[in-house]
């Protein structure tokens, strides 16, 4: 049960606290909460002391505010549905992991246009809870993903580019702060603050509660279709004319992913064509869908039932990121460059690679520019965030598998920059830990973070206590 009879041992003081739900290592709570994480590095060789689990904003104040009067030795982390692969970003050694999961009721305002949802939801708690309504919200793609995480970071939906990212859809924060005050964030009141907590991610406070406008909706296009990747130029011809529109058509939202299965040496091409209003065959996929598949299994659904993919077992899995205009050329380097490096890679254990390509259309940026801190315009054009993933099944080669995923992005990242069309922007919930997506903001949003940082959290509570994620400092 570790150290609980000393007073100077925050987990003892935390059991103080009256009604909260609290756990030590081997209790089956404890064991539960280990077992939500997506990725095997948050719980291989994290132990956190205890983990609570808080029924309400009151109960997240209180461990704050004792959390902060205990030795600095006391750390914290800040967990929602764990989806981060990262180690360290939602789970703390030897110090208390804060379980927001029990915090996921939810309700609406008279005509649904405005739903609050408690911290710790899943984006599939969000859709279920909403599609009676016919309304749904601009979250994330994968309903496993938590509301927390993915808002925080910025957030981008399948609605995005009708409204934003999904920071942009947020009404009103509440905020317990690093001395344990709770308070609201909106527009009228802690403006700053507000503004800060879009694309601000952990660094201001723990978000308890987030106050959306929703987007009505009836049902979308969803599913997915699979290409010879022998097809690939032709793929990313449609994608390049898809993404780069000039009328970006507002209902589109393509992902593109290339998969490379490490053993077979083989690749799959597999596109996800979403449309956000009930049409079969939409005219902006054309181009698209006049490609022959090996396989088409689209269909009009409920969001609810799209963002419930089958959940797989905890991984050892990583992620990296790159930002860059769009360019039809430009994907082909990518993927001749990308194959000739993984042919030749032998990491042991099954390994599997997902290169998943996503529009920035300049109409999503347009929505929160100067609202949000991400830095992003409608200026910098439309663009193409890429996403590096993997997952492997031996430990032994995690250390060669973070090396590869970083290559390849840097590989990609030189051929943007030689072809001038690289973007700052890093998207922060695709980051791998050594990328720097705070910074990618611009020098005034990343100023005005700390500025905001230093008036809500003079101790610099989630700068030292909260030592996860991406920091300001």
């Amino acid at each position: 049960m570790g150290n609980t009879t000393s007073l100077g041992n925050c987990c003892y003081q935390l059991q103080q606290i009256p009604g909260l739900h609290i756990a030590f290592p081997n209790q089956t709570s404890y064991n539960a909460t280990q077992l939500q994480y997506w990725s095997l590095q948050e719980t291989t060789h994290i132990t956190p002391s205890c983990i609570v689990k808080p029924q309400s904003s009151a109960d997240v104040s209180s461990v704050i505010k004792i959390i902060g009067r205990s030795g600095n030795e006391c750390k914290a982390a800040v967990k929602g549905q764990g989806h981060a692969p990262a180690a360290g970003f939602a789970n703390v050694d030897g110090g208390v992991t804060i379980d927001m999961t029990d915090m996921n009721t939810m309700s609406v305002n008279k005509d649904a246009s405005v739903v609050q949802i408690g911290a710790g939801s899943s984006w599939l708690d969000v859709y279920a809870f909403l599609d009676p309504y016919n309304k749904t919200v601009a979250g994330g793609r994968n309903g496993a993903v938590g509301v927390g995480g993915l808002t925080t970071g910025g957030g981008i939906s399948y609605f995005s580019p009708q409204v934003g990212f999904t920071c942009d859809t947020v009404r009103n924060f509440e905020v317990v702060l690093g001395s344990g005050k709770i308070v609201n964030a909106n527009a009228k009141h802690n403006q700053d603050l507000f503004r800060a907590l879009k694309g601000g991610l952990n660094n201001l406070g723990v978000v308890t509660r987030f106050d959306f406008t929703t987007v009505p909706y009836d049902q979308i296009l969803g599913g997915s279709i699979v290409h010879d990747i022998s097809l690939r130029d032709e793929v990313f011809s449609a994608f390049a004319g898809i993404a780069d529109a000039k009328a970006y058509d507002v209902h589109a939202s393509l992902v593109t992913s290339l998969l490379f299965n490490g053993t077979a040496k083989t690749w799959v091409l597999q596109s996800t064509p979403a449309y956000t209003e009930p049409e079969l065959k939409p005219k902006v996929y054309k181009e698209l869908f006049a490609i022959p598949t090996l396989s088409n299994q689209l269909h009009l659904t409920k969001i609810s039932t799209f963002a419930n993919e089958s959940a797989l077992p905890p991984l050892n899995w990583l992620f990296e990121t790159v930002t860059f205009g769009v360019s039809e050329t430009l994907l082909g380097r990518m993927f001749e460059s990308f194959n000739g490096t993984l042919q030749g890679f032998h990491p042991p254990g099954t390994t599997l690679w997902s290169i998943a390509l996503e529009p920035l259309p300049a109409v999503i940026s347009a929505q929160g520019a100067g609202k949000n801190v991400l830095g992003t315009t409608a200026e910098d054009g439309n663009s193409v965030v890429l996403l590096i993933s993997a997952f492997w099944t031996d430990p032994s080669a995690t250390e060669a598998m973070k090396e590869q995923g970083q290559r390849l992005a840097e590989q990609v990242q030189d051929m943007a920059q030689d072809m001038g069309l690289e973007r700052r922007f890093v998207y922060a919930n695709y980051a791998g830990p050594d990328q720097r997506p705070l910074e990618s903001y611009g020098e005034g949003n990343l100023e005005f973070l700390r500025r905001v940082a230093k008036e809500y959290d003079p101790s610099g509570f989630f700068q030292r206590r909260v030592p996860g994620g991406f920091k300001l400092k």
